[in-house]
């Protein structure tokens, strides 16, 4: 996926390049991964583990040493990471995602919305001021790794999320 289409090793990539269900599989995966570092932050540090671990894995995710600090944008592992902080509004947030996404027709609406809601809900539910502060650096770095992104939808070339997956960069 990492030499074809963005380049990109995310799940919009893959769903551009390879169809609905690797994309599917890279989203679940991602989430996992962002969900399990936090989970395993928290038994170990509690609050503070549970940010710095959802942190550092976005950040990983993002900028991979394995692949020359090239990697995806990591909004599913952002996810990940809400939905092991607080798994009732998680649900309410990819509900979200799905209704600004398909009123929309883009996949990086929803992002963005996601990035901003995300810590005022969780810093509205949660007594920690440390938490809702690493969303939001973290919801920071996202939106800087979606610039790109906001370019093509101010020049009118972004693709769209209902032409994603039929064949946009599709690998023959």
């Amino acid at each position: 996926v990492r030499t074809h289409g963005s380049g990109n090793a995310g799940s919009t990539n893959m769903l551009r390049t390879y169809g609905k269900l690797p994309a599917a599989a890279t989203l679940i995966c991602d989430m996992l991964k962002g969900a399990l570092s936090v989970w395993f932050g928290m038994l170990i540090f509690a609050d503070i583990g549970a940010s710095i671990a959802g942190l550092f894995v976005v950040l990983g995710h993002m900028f991979p040493c394995f692949y020359k600090f090239k990697g995806g944008k990591g909004f599913a592992s952002y996810l990940g990471m809400t939905s092991a902080l607080h798994w009732k509004f998680a649900i309410a947030v990819l509900l979200l995602v799905v209704v600004v996404t398909l009123i929309t027709d883009y996949i990086v609406a929803a992002t963005t919305t996601t990035i901003v809601i995300v810590p005022i809900g969780i810093g509205l539910l949660t007594q920690s001021l440390l938490i809702p502060l690493i969303l939001l650096v973290a919801s920071a770095v996202i939106a800087w790794k979606h610039k790109d992104n906001y370019v093509r939808m101010y020049n009118g070339t972004e693709i769209r999320f209902r032409k994603a997956g039929r064949g946009d960069y599709r690998v023959k």
